[in-house]
Order: structure tokens, then C-alpha cells, then sequence
């Protein structure tokens, strides 16, 4: 007789091997009842989350955040000119 274990409880962690073996029902729990833990050998490794929720945590690539920094520097204003310097040219037989 073989005994089929438990499924986690809407708070309890998911074990690893049970989070393989019923990845399926994984992604329907994190759909319904929100980010599912997964632990490995009795410690929380990784959280699984939706793909919507991912994207809101990481945020775009927009350079928002570059740009606002930019424009709170004290030094905002200070032109740099980049120093020019005559390099010399080679021939070229062609």
C-alpha cells in the first residue's frame, strides 16, 4: 500500500519533491492563494510567484531611476568637454 502525502496547507512550505511531483497544482496555489515557499531538506530555498508579480518586483529596464538621479546631482550643470588630441595617421597602400 502506498500512502500519498499531504498536500500543503495554504501556509505550509512546499517540500521539493512535492513541488516536482505536483508542479501543476504549484502553479494553480500560486494563481489562487498567492507566492508558494519551496523548501529543501527541511529549509526555504525559493518562493514561486507569478510572472505579473515578478516583473512588478524587478521593474522595467526604463532607466527611470538613472535619470532621476541625474537630475538630482549637484553637478548637473557642469559642462564636460572631452579632450581632443591629434592622432596620427598612417598610410594606406590600397
Amino acid at each position: 500500500m502506498t500512502r500519498k502525502k499531504a498536500v500543503p496547507s495554504t501556509d505550509d512550505p512546499w517540500a521539493l519533491q512535492d513541488a516536482k511531483a505536483r508542479f501543476s497544482e504549484l502553479v494553480r496555489r500560486v494563481h489562487s492563494d498567492g507566492p508558494q515557499h519551496v523548501t529543501v531538506h527541511g529549509r526555504r530555498e525559493v518562493v514561486v510567484i507569478t510572472a505579473e508579480e515578478f516583473q512588478r518586483l524587478k521593474g522595467g529596464a526604463t532607466g527611470e531611476a538613472l535619470i532621476a538621479v541625474m537630475q538630482a546631482s549637484p553637478y548637473r550643470d557642469i559642462e564636460i568637454e572631452p579632450e581632443r588630441t591629434a592622432m596620427p595617421v598612417r598610410d594606406v597602400i590600397l
